[in-house]
């Protein structure tokens, strides 16, 4: 049985991306004739036959399109504060695009460990990710946002529900009880330290409702991976 490969091209060009090309011809001898699969990270598979394999070039004309169906309702997004070890953070863009997520977004809190991150190193292991599970639509990677113009971005998304999950003392809700199937959803998470009392009061004021992610106290990376597949578990049924 011969092994159907997944490549890369948002543009669906005709011709892989350099690296996606680089990696094709190179690292794993591909050649003219060979099937590979295109994915557009926009919805859609693309059956495709190699016309041109070369050095750094790998051409391709598609065979057959085919359109994939969402294998979840909404829009799920995750922000959260990226840990002072960069390799937590792309451990978590790995695996929750493995299960599944819309978006990604970077907050500066007062509390964080790092104000910056190399969105660009995070979104080449998205799409490695997305390619190895076969996901149809490619994840946004956004880059580090300051904490409160963020919430205040999201004051004009109706169909969007905006949860903040704290370690504060207080009844907050399950996550998963709070999440609609079919509704858009935002999560913000916090940095190590959690977000201060007047981040989380700022949201608060501005439309969010703190949730839970169980009794059990998370790290950063673990919490964010957390609350997708609780969205994921909702949205999908």
């Amino acid at each position: 049985m011969k092994e159907t490969r997944y490549f890369y091209d948002p543009q669906l060009s005709g011709s892989l991306p350099e690296e996606e090309a680089r990696h094709a011809v190179r690292v794993l001898r591909m050649a003219e004739g060979d099937e590979i699969n295109i994915m557009d990270g926009n919805g859609s598979f693309h059956r495709a036959v190699i016309t041109v394999a070369a050095n750094h070039r790998c051409l391709y004309k598609v065979t057959e399109s085919e359109p994939q169906e969402r294998l979840w309702n909404g829009h799920i997004h995750l922000a959260i504060a990226p840990t002072k070890l960069n390799d937590r953070m792309e451990w978590l863009a790995e695996k929750a695009t493995e299960i599944g997520w819309d978006e990604v977004t970077f907050l500066d809190c007062q509390f964080s460990e790092r104000s910056t991150i190399k969105t660009e190193r995070i979104g080449k292991i998205v799409v490695s990710a997305a390619k190895q599970s076969h996901k149809a639509w490619m994840p946004r990677v956004n880059d580090m946002t300051p904490f409160r113009d963020f919430v205040l971005q999201q004051e004009n998304k109706p169909r969007q529900q905006n949860f903040i999950c704290h370690c504060y003392e207080g009844d907050k809700p399950f996550l998963m009880q709070q999440v609609t199937p079919t509704a858009d959803a935002l999560v913000m998470v916090g940095p190590e330290g959690d977000f201060s009392v007047s981040e989380v009061e700022f949201a608060l004021e501005h439309g969010f409702t703190e949730v839970s992610l169980g009794k059990s106290r998370l790290r950063t990376e673990t919490a964010g991976l957390a609350a997708v597949h609780m969205m994921q578990i909702v949205k999908r049924s």
